[in-house]
């Protein structure tokens, strides 16, 4: 295997641009460019398959699915989420006012099941007066405050801004109401939230018989509070009251939970609670006839979008946690460390944009992983990555709604333009990076963005690795045309024949060429064609090599169907003319030899077993034709060579080449050929020829 210049080491793009000697690094680049040679093309193949998300794989090999989300996981119906569910008592006004019975009694009806929940809470608040209740974001803490204030019937309930500075919470503590509520007190690190703001507070709603709940999130700044965790009800039980306060009839309600769609969400515990009031409305309305069952099962991906948009759209999430979000989008699946440390670097470059004047500067610590996951609503878990120094057991992050990593890169190229130019430059780096897992998600972000405005990140993004003088990252541009096609992206296969033509430049030709390798099992026939075409064309030695391989590649997919297809047109190339049959052969050897796993004597093996067949006849005359070549004579007997050994021991693999080798034998020639491989032939020891090689001089 050809290792890439820097597949082992820190690539030095992702320092400082500034920093270093101009005249230095114009060197480094010299010098890589003079080592830069194209990675082994089984490998490359390999790294892509190893790297991308399941959820993509599926779509690359074989050719069987199309899109991201091919393959589907069940259950996801209801996830991400910003639902307009609301009682508008979070709203971040500037007045305070009273909230409306009406929204107090609706409450009681859909939150049956809070009251066993807040009753542990309501001693503490009788003897504090003010309790503050901390929870991460759509657990239901706003409707548990009010729930345990009307449980001290303490009414009516006064709505106070939550951007009151928190040292003024007591002057609006001045009404007749009995109960206060602040939801989602604004909080920093110049208004924290302190103890003795707290005990001004329980002065005064002594005096006047009241209580107070404060709900904070998880970001909140404290300074000697100790705020009440709030552990809220499961999904279940929210869809069921609010289907209850809905629908109100338990036959039906019962009949409605029942579908197929209401099992899928009641079997996840992930949901947020407005994602569970959501679902119990458009259940709801699929009972009254006015929500079909299309648009019942479209509410998840509606939810996952409009979670995404809620992410972006506002200065709620933090530039460095959007940036988190981003590296996620790009690195799901993978190791929690190197998404969070390539996400510092996407920051550093969003802070360049808003601050061109201003070094980026990035916390190394202050960031909690349960936090930020939650965050994200993303889950860790242990699992085995493969690397090139074996496979080895990494925690991993993953959106739980596989849908969301791409809704986040489509919502953040479309929808924030400013947001371009940083993640441009990220993404570039990554294309340098030593690790093939970030070369491999660089072009996978790409795709995505191609599937999403092709004419911008072709112009942006691929055509500039493309154009490179490097193979490296022409390799990355190839792998993302192949993804890009696989998930649905238009237009891929005439990008690659204009790139495949010879006026195109080497450069864009070998991405094309080496593109087809990956895209080829979608349209093998095209393929196939193209690089006949650009070997007809052609007169570079290496370039043939080049095309020979992703021949090979095609020739070895894990596909039987594309195989079959990719085989009878290789047939046909060897009478159209020289070009045509050197491509043939070429291609054939080198997927003998290099194919996983013995897959073409495997092949050869399994079509013959049925009786004669097309595959078998025309697998035949190929390793007669390229044994009976002088041009390649001696590479398919080296191919042939290495599977005797494998067979040494094998039982399974001499029995193929038992049906295999005399199907060679056309001749007395072909005959003295074969016996002169065998009992030539020197085993792993470099002693006399294996045992099975004598064997198989018998068959023959």
């Amino acid at each position: 295997m050809s290792e890439q210049p820097g597949d082992k080491q820190t690539d030095r793009s992702q320092d400082d641009p500034a920093a270093g000697d101009p005249q230095e690094k114009t060197n480094d680049e010299h010098a890589e460019a003079e080592d830069d040679r194209p990675q082994d093309p089984w490998a490359a193949r390999r790294e892509l398959y190893e790297h991308v998300p399941a959820a993509v794989g599926g779509s690359l090999v074989g050719g069987d699915q199309t899109g991201v989300s091919g393959g589907n996981v069940g259950g996801d119906v209801v996830l991400g989420t910003k639902v307009e569910h609301h009682y508008r008592i979070g709203a971040a006004t500037h007045t305070s006012g009273d909230i409306p019975s009406s929204e107090l009694d609706q409450l009681v009806t859909e939150c049956a099941g809070y009251e066993e929940l807040v009753h542990p809470l309501r001693d503490q608040l009788r003897e504090k007066r003010v309790l503050v209740l901390c929870g991460a974001p759509f657990t239901g803490r706003h409707s548990a405050a009010l729930m345990l204030l009307r449980s001290l019937d303490a009414v009516p309930v006064r709505a106070v801004d939550p951007n009151t500075p928190p040292t003024a919470l007591k002057d609006e503590v001045n009404s007749d109401a009995h109960g206060y509520l602040v939801s989602d007190l604004v909080t920093g690190r110049e208004k924290p939230l302190r103890d003795i703001d707290l005990w001004a507070l329980r002065d005064v709603l002594r005096e006047k018989n009241a209580y107070l709940v404060i709900t904070v999130d998880l970001f909140a700044t404290l300074r000697g509070v100790d705020p009440v965790p709030w552990v809220p009800p499961s999904p279940q039980a929210v869809l069921r009251s609010h289907l209850h306060a809905l629908v109100d009839d338990p036959r039906r309600e019962r009949e409605l939970l029942a579908l197929e769609l209401s099992q899928e969400f009641l079997d996840r515990d992930d949901h947020q609670l407005r994602e569970a009031a959501a679902f119990a409305k458009a259940l709801a309305g699929h009972a009254e006839g006015t929500t079909t069952r299309e648009e019942l099962a479209g509410v998840g991906p509606r939810l996952v979008r409009e979670q995404v948009r809620e992410w972006f759209a506002g200065d709620e999430t933090q530039l460095r946690d959007k940036a988190f979000l981003i590296s996620l989008a790009a690195f799901d699946e993978a190791a929690y460390a190197l998404t969070a440390e390539l996400s510092d670097t996407l920051y550093a470059e969003f802070q360049r944009t808003e601050d061109a004047g201003r070094e980026p500067r990035v916390g190394i610590f202050g960031t909690s992983i349960t936090t930020r996951l939650r965050l994200a609503r993303a889950m860790e878990y242990w699992k085995e990555e493969h690397t090139e120094w074996g496979p080895v057991r990494q925690r991993v992050a993953r959106f739980q709604e596989p849908r969301a990593s791409t809704e986040v890169l489509r919502e953040v190229w479309t929808s924030h333009p400013s947001a371009r130019p940083a993640l441009l430059a990220w993404l570039r780096k990554l294309a340098q990076d030593g690790r093939p897992l970030v070369r491999t998600r660089a072009a996978l972000t790409a795709a995505v963005l191609a599937q999403t405005d092709l004419p911008s990140a072709m112009a942006l993004l691929i055509e500039g690795w493309a154009k490179s003088k490097l193979y490296r990252d022409c390799l990355v541009a190839a792998n993302a045309l192949a993804t890009a096609h696989a998930v649905g992206a238009p237009n891929i296969p005439p990008i690659l024949r204009s790139w495949c033509e010879e006026e195109a430049g080497p450069r864009l030709r070998w991405t094309a060429i080496r593109a087809y390798a990956l895209v080829g099992p979608r349209m093998p026939d095209e393929a196939l064609e193209a690089l006949a075409k650009a070997a007809r064309t052609g007169d570079d030695e290496q370039e043939a090599q080049h095309i020979a391989e992703s021949a090979a590649l095609l020739l070895s997919d894990e596909s039987a169907s594309v195989r079959s297809r990719v085989l009878r047109g290789l047939v046909e190339l060897l009478r159209d003319g020289p070009a045509g049959r050197c491509l043939t052969l070429h291609a054939f050897v080198l997927a003998c030899a290099r194919a996983d796993s013995r897959l073409l004597l495997r092949w050869h093996a399994e079509a013959a077993s049925s009786g004669p067949t097309e595959d078998a006849r025309r697998l035949s005359l190929l390793w007669q034709t390229a044994l009976g070549d002088l041009r390649y004579t001696a590479d398919a007997l080296k191919a042939l060579a290495g599977w005797v050994l494998e067979a040494d021991g094998d039982p399974q693999a001499e029995r193929e080449l038992e049906t295999l080798l005399p199907t060679l034998v056309a001749s007395d020639e072909d005959r003295k050929r074969l016996d002169h491989m065998l009992g030539t032939l020197r085993d792993r020891r470099g002693d006399g020829p294996p045992a099975v090689a004598h064997r198989l001089m018998a068959v023959l």
